[in-house]
């Protein structure tokens, strides 16, 4: 764990993002869930971070290569950066904060820098 710091603080902000989306309503920028009320759309956001973490946590304790996975994790941390980048202007994007975008760019560098460590 400790030659994966930036890697773990990453996935921490990661998670604390997706509490952040619930408050921002993240939902209502993803095609197909912006289709949905309010109140189906917020539930089908959130059970659907069960299996999500589920994946997430298992690649990380039973997985014989999980040095791949990290690597694959950190790619997704630096994207996701992108991707919110990519969408600030969304009409439905409620990411306007800097409490948002210290956890948003703070996973993108650490993924950054775990990646190229």
């Amino acid at each position: 764990m400790a030659d994966h710091t930036y890697f773990y603080i990453g996935l921490a902000l990661m998670a604390m993002h997706e509490m952040d989306a619930i408050r921002c309503r993240e939902w209502r920028i993803f095609p197909g869930l912006s289709k949905l009320s309010d109140r189906m759309g917020f539930l089908v956001f959130l059970y659907a971070h069960i299996p999500l973490f589920y994946f997430v946590f298992y690649r990380l304790s039973s997985c014989e290569d999980h040095e791949k996975f990290i690597d694959r994790f950190d790619i997704f941390m630096i994207v996701h950066l992108g991707l919110h980048v990519l969408f600030l202007k969304h009409e439905n994007n409620e990411f306007k904060d800097w409490v948002s975008w210290t956890i948003i760019i703070g996973a993108g560098i650490c993924g950054l820098i775990d990646f190229f460590a």
